[in-house]
């Protein structure tokens, strides 16, 4: 039962990523580093603090009686994911929601299962799976079957991604996804697969607060199993990295364009478009919201991160079919692209079924 519930929590999680570029198209008037700051506010830096202050009481003590060591190294990660995060935005504005997402989040579910493993080689830890030690077991040597698999998944999509831009005409660009550029789209979307993966990385660095705000939980509530939002806490310094990458880049990109006055032009909808960024950021956050809770239902957390991936590129593409940004293609070109999602999600279940061994 306990597992049922962390995979219900996953596809929530899922579904919340899946879909959280949606109110950014509902934007009008504004440049993207515009309203991607915005909504980014709401995900880094207002909700997640809110969510840990309604979640965990002393969050904020947590984080002060923890090392230097662990609070540097978690928010390297942010730092590191927060690049990640940057151009993935770019990713889905050049590719589209099904292409972006799926080419990104594969390069994310196949590093994110490998970086904590590498780390571990240098730094060993108490329970904690090095890469050497991945290659000397059974299981290990499915996960890095299952990130080949992935990475054969990859260079489908991107075969669709070359057809897909032979075939349809400029018009056709436009009206599925208006800045389609496939070379631009692939760099960025290769980029941001890999920094992505940091994130669960900062998830394991910043471990030891979330243990203490479930050896409080315990204490407070004995023979209740774990606490469903015991990660809450890691978030609000892992996104502080986030927020300082993103935030330096579109303020830069700001003053490049000229488009500081965004925020206040009255000859757009202000109103609409910062509710609209708001309700972006808040739905982004929710997707890790639900990945602590499904993480401390499933116990695994490389493979929690691989389930949520999985669900992430499975509601990505329902949205980007819904969106007919296949609609102009040939059926040779669809079964390429559908044959690497695929195969996506296959690598992703070899190297969950690889780390649950």
């Amino acid at each position: 039962m306990q597992a049922i519930f962390g995979v219900i929590f996953h596809l929530i999680g899922g579904f919340a990523s899946g879909s959280f570029y949606l109110p950014y198209k509902k934007v009008k008037g504004w440049a993207w580093e515009s309203y991607w700051i915005v909504g980014g506010l709401f995900s880094w830096l207002i909700v997640p603090p809110l969510a840990a202050w309604l979640t965990i009481p002393g969050f904020a003590d947590i984080i002060g009686a923890s090392t230097g060591n662990i609070l540097g190294l978690t928010y390297l990660m942010g730092l590191l994911w927060g690049i990640g995060g940057l151009t993935y935005g770019l990713g889905v504005r050049y590719l589209g929601m099904s292409l972006g997402n799926s080419i990104v989040l594969g390069f994310c579910s196949a590093f994110g299962a490998l970086l904590p493993a590498i780390y571990y080689d240098f730094n060993p830890a108490d329970g904690k799976v090095s890469f050497t030690g991945m290659l000397q077991t059974q299981g290990g040597s499915l996960v890095l079957i299952g990130v080949a698999v992935c990475l054969l998944g990859i260079f489908i999509c991107g075969r669709a991604g070359m057809l897909k831009e032979r075939e349809i005409t400029p018009a056709e660009k436009n009206e599925s996804v208006e800045e389609f550029s496939l070379v631009k789209g692939l760099i960025v979307a290769i980029i941001s697969g890999t920094l992505s993966a940091c994130f669960n990385f900062g998830i394991e660095a910043g471990k030891s607060m979330a243990d203490a705000a479930n050896d409080l939980w315990k204490a407070a509530n004995p023979g209740q199993g774990e606490f469903l939002f015991q990660n809450n806490v890691i978030y609000v310094v892992i996104l502080w990295g986030g927020l300082t990458t993103n935030l330096i880049w579109c303020v830069m990109l700001n003053i490049k364009n000229k488009t500081f006055n965004n925020y206040t032009n009255v000859k757009t909808p202000l109103l609409r478009n910062y509710i609209f960024c708001a309700i972006a950021g808040t739905m982004w956050f929710l997707q890790f919201f639900f990945y602590g809770m499904g993480e401390s239902r499933l116990g695994n957390g490389a493979s929690s991160w691989i389930l949520h991936m999985a669900f992430i590129i499975l509601v990505a593409n329902f949205w980007g079919l819904l969106l007919k940004e296949w609609k102009a293609v040939s059926k040779k070109t669809f079964r390429t692209f559908v044959l690497g999602i695929l195969t996506i999600i296959l690598s992703v279940f070899i190297v969950g079924y690889g780390n649950s061994l």
